[in-house]
């Protein structure tokens, strides 16, 4: 109930993940870190806002996650707002809210947005969760994407040998956009919609990166799917709370996750919307509006 009421309800059911590590790097040769989108033949893509709020049904339309980034006293704010963990299940709603607030920042550091290791989780994010009932007022989506685009800009360095980030919305998103990817296509739809990819055979066998990247190069100009959650199959599961801020997706506009600040470039993805694509504006010229034309 706490989960659902913070905004973390749909994202709390992904319990698992089974990443495919070579695709996830034969993406990563296809970013430019300039606009933040993926090269294909097909031409620019990337994983947008629609993306994490159909996804992961999470809010991107909301106030930014920032706040302050060292607290004067951790261990009071801990205490105060974790508390300790409900022994049985007579706990007082004040404990259930404490648990609630743990398991939300276990998934914040474990998967939504992991630094490379994925072993710990910032503690500024814990006051936004002090009131569980405005902690939806935040624009959850924005941090998650935020946090994915710097990982994946960081990647492209030669020197980089590994990647943080939400990786389980990254390798979804490939599969949805690029289904030739997944040696198995007959997993049935579920929400949140990467729980078609979290568990064997969801995806089959791994292949290597230069089988992956052969892949890529060889399907997507034909095979690219622009906009995969329009089919009737994935409508039928989404739920209408994950499409409430859909006026916000083919912006352009600054993605914050504290002292992360990416700029998303919704223009250059218009086809992903279900608009005529225009030549884009050279990345120094980003951030001007343009006018969107529906097909």
């Amino acid at each position: 109930m706490y989960l659902e009421l913070a905004g973390f309800g749909s994202v709390a059911l992904i319990r698992s993940s089974d990443l495919q590590f070579d695709l996830l790097s034969a993406l990563v040769e296809r970013w430019r870190s300039e606009t933040h989108t993926f090269h294909f033949l097909c031409g620019e893509c990337t994983v947008t806002l629609e993306d994490v709020a159909v996804q992961l049904g999470l809010p991107v339309d909301g106030s930014p996650v920032t706040g302050l980034s060292s607290l004067t006293d951790p261990a009071a704010v801990c205490y105060q707002l974790l508390g300790e963990s409900p022994e049985d299940a007579t706990a007082s709603e004040g404990e259930l809210m404490c648990a609630a607030r743990a398991y939300i920042m276990h998934m914040i550091g474990a998967l939504l947005m992991p630094d490379a290791n994925g072993d710990s989780v910032h503690l500024s994010y814990l006051p936004l969760l002090g009131d569980l009932s405005t902690a939806r007022s935040y624009s959850w989506g924005l941090a998650v994407l935020a946090t994915l685009y710097k990982e994946l800009c960081r990647a492209t360095e030669p020197q980089v040998k590994d990647i943080g980030g939400c990786l389980i919305l990254l390798q979804s998103w490939a599969l949805y956009q690029m289904p030739f990817l997944a040696r198995v296509s007959h997993q049935p739809y579920l929400y949140p919609l990467p729980l078609r990819w979290t568990t064997r055979p969801g995806i089959g066998k791994s292949n290597d990166v230069p089988i992956y990247r052969m892949r890529i190069e060889q399907h997507a100009r034909e095979g690219f799917i622009w906009m995969p959650y329009r089919r009737p199959k994935i409508v039928n599961v989404v739920p209408p709370s994950a499409l409430v801020d859909s006026h916000t997706w083919c912006t352009n506009t600054p993605i914050i996750n504290f002292n992360i600040v990416e700029w998303y470039h919704g223009d250059r993805v218009l086809r992903q919307f279900g608009c005529i694509q225009p030549i884009p504006d050279s990345p120094c010229q980003l951030g001007e509006d343009h006018g969107l034309t529906k097909r």
